[in-house]
């Protein structure tokens, strides 16, 4: 293998270097004693009442952000105090300008305007917490903090009551939190991890309770702790919420087409429950989970082939979904992709009767959108001896289309097979929380009864993870190691090696080739990093990742390529201290360079970046790359390994201040390789507009052009040989999004969502490969001349030696894809947890000519043609015990 070991000593080297040369200050830990009450107060805002001098105040907090270390702008201080169901909160906010508190109004989980947070580590595990914010204008906003605080959860949606009063000392915050939603142990007196942050919106400034300095690495392990909970009685947690969905569809009726008259109508119902197993773990359980609100995907598409990456949306996967998640690499791979859950089914109408649905002349067939999710369980929670564990179990019915035959007759075909899916995750927390180990197994089974030959019977993946911490927790190494097994007939796994992200069929590797009588395939994985976290103004890590060829992760998991090694190594510098014109700034240099399991030395690439926060709030970010070494293995889809030119390329953005009723962002990205064998240019800009507190509006807007002269296009036989046609494409995109909320209250708001999407593609000046790992461009490839090739009737003929007979030909591969996708919500909490929905989406799909320019084909394919309608009211009820 020609991997350079001494890169990847250099790399270690440079990841464990000055270990000794900094320190992070010590800052003496925080306790405030609670009590337990006397009197139950009101939760209206208020903290006068005689409820709340059963215990002190306190306050002096430090500001955290811009200027850490020093006294804020206005000070804060918080009483605690409990009974035997809820925990009690009352937070007075000191502001000499009462008049300027941003009263910003939003949905929940806003995070808008002028803010407090309480942040409770009930596990006291020191790498997560419950986070309940309130703001001045009353709005409440949940998260779950992992990770020691680089990952925030806003998903989670407890049951817990707050409001807000603004007075002429500043503003008031009352909290009434049930131990129902909290996590927590056996002991006779608890001891939480606890801290408290006030958010000045205006001043974009950060205080905390318990400091915590900007040179030190972690933020829950860094809390202070909360006494004096004495004999706290476990609450386990009982909520059943049942839903009932009515919805109404419109759309252009099709002329034959019974199954798309212009409307349908229908009725659905379920229900969701969370159940507490123990005060540590709950149960989550799901029956015909309905998703109709969720905000549809941004539009998007992908001439290289792979797949993309869609976040979820739904909520039933969304919460909690940090205790599932294992990135293994680096980008998205991850052995849970949640959406493969109730996927859209894998047959379509086609004209392979292995992998399609066929229909004959004047036969029309109804396919479900989506795979119906008969159930689905979660078992989750963190133990008091440091557990954390998380198990998944779901199953997707058997999908029908319903075919109308030509005589009027009706019949049923298969186009899902009955699947389960099963996945489970657990970490184990020990030496002082300063080290974790963890592992993960994922299965998916199928009844493949239905002719789904090209699909795996049973896939399996498994995986292990660590992360120890030391000095103080600057220091650290990660890691993690995955294999996966895949099982199914001999035309799946043939299939899924020639698939783009395994490509065993290119031409020219020696390492790889496809066996037509495998059933199976089992590959691995993983990561190893080494770095520096906190303590003083460095920050650095290494490490390498590897993905073997015969790696598989997506039946239901994300991975989008194989057959690769990465060695990494990034560099920090911060300026932590506000001076001058700036609040800090960070200058970061990375490297990595990557090699297949071939031993090939396929990219290197280095790169500068730097960020600048102003001192009026403005910022900036540029960013330098220059890459002078670009191999891929899967460009040519099964053919040799192709060579792009040398590419540099820069990143500006800047924003003005986030906190003004107006802030917008101005971006520009530019790509250039030599020859002009490429580029990319992305124009952006965005704008955020709150002309009072109760309406916000964003508006971003998206112009992208990314020329290729030598583009793929397909590949054919001329005689004996291989022929890889490109073409020179002008490609382009744009899209913009709207955004407005308006709130009534805290619990009722409207939201409005839009996006208009075009993509297209125009192709010229075709060429095939000549030498692919040329370095050279006219000498990688040859330009058809205009006797060579002529378009009939979209396609074209190529003459390749002049003869008078087509030799090849190709269909003209132009394209234009445009898309439109709104919904107009109203969102009415009418009780803690207890919802309606009234929502209006409103959307399109089609192909414009792509002769005409991106606001023709919009204006042609979504203001001049009907669109599709869906009315859809839905109400859910919880119950809570």
């Amino acid at each position: 293998m020609k991997l350079s070991l001494p890169i990847v000593l250099v790399c270690f080297f440079i990841s464990i270097s000055n270990y000794a040369q900094e320190s992070t200050e010590v800052v003496p830990k925080r306790i405030y004693t609670t009590k337990k009450l006397k009197k139950v107060p009101v939760i209206d805002g208020d903290i006068s009442e005689d409820a709340w001098n059963v215990v002190e105040w306190s306050s002096d907090f430090t500001e955290k952000d811009p200027d850490e270390g020093t006294p804020p702008s206005y000070q804060t201080k918080f009483k605690v105090m409990y009974d035997a169901k809820y925990l009690y909160v009352a937070i007075r906010a000191f502001d000499d300008e009462p008049d300027l508190i941003q009263q910003r109004l939003s949905r929940r989980d806003g995070f808008a305007g002028d803010r407090v947070n309480v942040i409770i580590d009930s596990y006291h595990d020191k790498r997560t917490a419950f986070v309940f914010t309130t703001t001045a204008a009353g709005v409440k906003g949940e998260e779950i903090a992992t990770q020691n605080g680089n990952n925030w959860d806003e998903s989670w949606n407890p049951i817990w009551y707050t409001d807000a009063k603004v007075d002429d000392k500043g503003y008031t915050v009352e909290m009434k939190i049930p131990f129902s939603q909290l996590r927590f142990g056996k002991a006779k007196e608890q001891i939480w991890g606890f801290n408290i942050n006030r958010t000045i919106f205006r001043f974009q400034e950060r205080s905390l309770w318990q400091r915590i300095p900007n040179s030190q690495s972690g933020f829950i392990s860094e809390a202070g702790e909360l006494h004096g909970l004495i004999d706290l009685v476990s609450q386990k947690q009982l909520e059943i919420q049942p839903f009932t969905v009515l919805q109404y569809d419109n759309y252009p009726a099709e002329t034959g087409n019974p199954f798309r008259d212009g409307s349908d109508f229908k009725v659905n119902g379920g229900l969701d429950a969370k159940i507490g197993i123990t005060n540590d773990l709950t149960l989550d359980l799901t029956i015909n989970p309905d998703f109709g609100q969720v905000e549809a995907d941004p539009g998007a598409i992908a001439l290289d082939g792979f797949q993309i990456f869609f976040r979820e949306q739904r909520p039933f996967f969304v919460e909690n979904k940090n205790i599932f998640d294992f990135e293994f690499a680096n980008g998205r791979d991850n052995l849970f992709y949640s959406r493969r859950i109730g996927r859209n089914p894998h047959k379509k109408k086609g004209t392979d009767p292995n992998t399609d649905l066929v229909l004959a002349d004047g036969e029309y067939a109804d396919i479900p959108i989506n795979s119906t999710i008969l159930g689905a369980a979660k078992f989750s929670g963190k133990t008091q001896n440091g557990w954390s564990i998380g198990i998944l179990e779901s199953i997707t019915a058997n999908e029908y289309a319903e075919i109308r035959e030509v005589n009027g007759d009706t019949r049923e075909e298969i186009v899902e097979p009955l699947t389960n899916y099963f996945v489970a995750r657990a970490q184990k927390d020990f030496n002082e929380r300063n080290t974790f180990i963890g592992g993960i197994f994922t299965a998916t089974n199928r009844d493949l009864r239905g002719n789904f030959n090209q699909l795996h019977k049973a896939a399996y993946t498994g995986g292990l993870d660590f992360r120890h911490n030391w000095k103080d927790r600057d220091y650290f190494v990660e890691g993690n190691i995955i294999a996966s097994k895949v099982l199914g007939s001999k035309e799946a796994i043939t299939a899924t090696q020639k698939a783009l992200r395994h490509n065993f069929n290119r031409v020219d590797a020696n390492h790889v080739n496809v066996d037509v009588n495998r059933t199976s395939l089992t590959g691995t994985g993983g990561r190893i990093e080494v770095g520096k976290a906190g303590g003083g103004n460095w920050r650095y890590n290494g490490g390498f990742i590897w993905r073997s060829p015969e790696l598989e992760l997506n039946d239901v998991g994300f991975l989008r390529q194989t057959d690769e090694m990465i060695q990494f190594a990034n560099l920090r510098y911060l300026w932590q201290v506000p001076k001058g014109i700036y609040r800090n700034i960070q200058l970061r240099f990375a490297q990595f360079s990557t090699y297949d399991f071939d031993g090939n030395y396929n990219r290197i690439q280095y790169e500068i970046q730097g960020n600048v926060n102003w001192k009026n709030n403005w910022w900036t970010e540029l960013e330098i790359g220059h890459k002078p070494r670009i191999f891929t293995n899967v460009f040519l889809q099964g053919g040799p390994r192709w060579r792009f030119s040398e590419e540099n390329y820069m990143a500006l953005f800047f924003g003005t201040d986030r906190s003004k009723k107006v802030s917008f962002t101005l971006g520009h990205v530019n790509t250039a390789a030599k020859q002009d064998n490429f580029a990319f240019q992305r124009y952006v800009l965005r704008i955020n507009y709150q002309p009072f507190d109760a309406l916000s509006m964003s508006f971003s807007t998206e112009y992208d052009k990314n020329p290729n002269r030598t583009q793929y296009v397909n590949q054919t036989d001329f005689g004996s040989v291989k022929r890889y046609i490109l073409g020179e494409i002008d490609n382009q995109s744009w899209s913009t999004t709207l955004r407005m909320n308006y709130s009534i209250n805290p619990n009722f708001s409207i939201q409005f969502y839009g996006q208009p999407f075009i993509a297209r593609g125009r192709y010229s000046n075709f060429n095939y490969v000549k030498n692919a790992v040329a370095e050279n461009l006219n000498d990688r490839v040859t330009w058809y001349d205009k006797n060579q090739i002529s378009l009939t009737n979209g396609v074209y003929n190529i003459d390749e030696n002049l003869d008078g007979n087509t030799d090849y030909s190709f269909n003209k591969p132009d394209f234009s894809f445009v898309q439109l996708r709104t919904n107009l919500v109203a969102r009415w909490e009418y009780i803690p947890g207890s919802e309606l929905f009234f929502v209006w989406a409103r959307g399109g799909t089609g192909s414009a000519d792509p002769n005409s320019s991106l606001t023709t084909g919009i204006r042609n394919q979504i203001i001049d043609r009907p669109l599709e309608d869906t009315f859809l009211i839905k109400a859910t009820y919880r119950f809570v015990r």
